[in-house]
């Protein structure tokens, strides 16, 4: 009997810590393409992607996205997915998160993230709401489906699955197979996203419909519950999340030294629990990507 084929996702960078958490943290173009590299080299399949000025702020420029891209695309076949979440700074809206889907010289992405969920976010003195609204989603579902770009769907809780299913794809703009995210843990900043618990893991994953085939894995937010989280949802039948995005230690304590670091942990897991680990190539092929 075959073995199951994980895909696993490393996210390296976020919008919102870096090296002053981390001294790893990639954040410059070369350093993020250097360590999606690594990471590939390691097993993952799928590499998401936050950009970052040149002072190291978190940006939504198209041209920085194409820069991370081309630099990735130079070295491996890992499958591109463009975060599209409004950059952490001063003044951005949710259109500010899409503005890459309109540079006509963009190096287009196989997957963007499109976020589902309406959740209010304190970070530093800032306290701001993302307005995922429903027509704001079906719009640019819509538009990433005529590019040909696979919607990432961020779940941050119960009803934004509900959204997925009783919206979306009533509305014909996702291809099939839906692949989504569980974002849990963000509840310690975010009013109006789920914290982790495994009980919680398992009612998210009953909100999917048993009709069809999902591709899902959870974004397990911080030290606690990144790797229970991840293995949980390997166990469960999803994919594998790991990265600094999402998580900056290796071990109580113990930072992590790089992405690949934790890319190792997970096919070591994934392997231990009698699954394999998907190339980006059958990763593509379990997506349907490019049809």
């Amino acid at each position: 009997m075959a073995r199951r084929k994980v895909i696993i996702t490393v996210a390296q960078t976020g919008a919102f810590h870096g090296k002053e958490a981390n001294p790893n943290i990639p954040l410059t173009p070369e350093e993020i393409a250097a360590s999606a590299y690594d990471c590939y080299n390691a097993g993952a399949a799928i590499i998401h992607i936050h950009a970052r000025d040149q002072e190291g702020l978190s940006t939504n420029d198209p041209k920085v996205y194409s820069a991370i891209g081309s630099g990735i695309r130079a070295r491996c076949n890992a499958i591109l997915q463009y975060s599209t979440a409004p950059a952490n700074r001063e003044g951005t809206c949710a259109e500010d998160g899409m503005r890459l889907l309109y540079d006509p010289d963009l190096v287009k992405p196989e997957m963007c993230s499109l976020d589902c969920s309406l959740i209010g976010t304190s970070w530093g003195d800032r306290t701001f709401v993302y307005e995922w609204y429903r027509p704001f989603l079906l719009k640019y579902a819509r538009k990433m489906r005529d590019m040909g770009i696979k919607p990432e769907l961020e779940c941050f809780n119960p009803e934004s699955v509900e959204d997925v299913f009783n919206v979306l794809v009533p509305a014909g703009v996702l291809e099939e197979p839906v692949s989504l995210s569980f974002v849990m843990g963000m509840d310690r900043i975010s009013q109006g996203s789920i914290s982790f618990s495994e009980e919680n893991l398992d009612f998210m994953i009953k909100k999917l419909p048993k009709d069809r085939f999902v591709n899902f894995s959870t974004i397990s937010i911080g030290a606690k519950h990144h790797v229970p989280g991840m293995a949980m949802t390997v166990l469960k039948g999803g994919g594998a999340r790991v990265g600094m995005e999402d998580n900056i230690y290796y071990a109580p304590g113990e930072l992590l030294k790089s992405n690949a670091q934790m890319v190792e942990r997970a096919v070591r897991i994934i392997r231990e629990l009698g699954m394999e680990v998907a190339t980006p190539d059958e990763a593509r092929e379990i997506l349907k990507l490019g049809r």
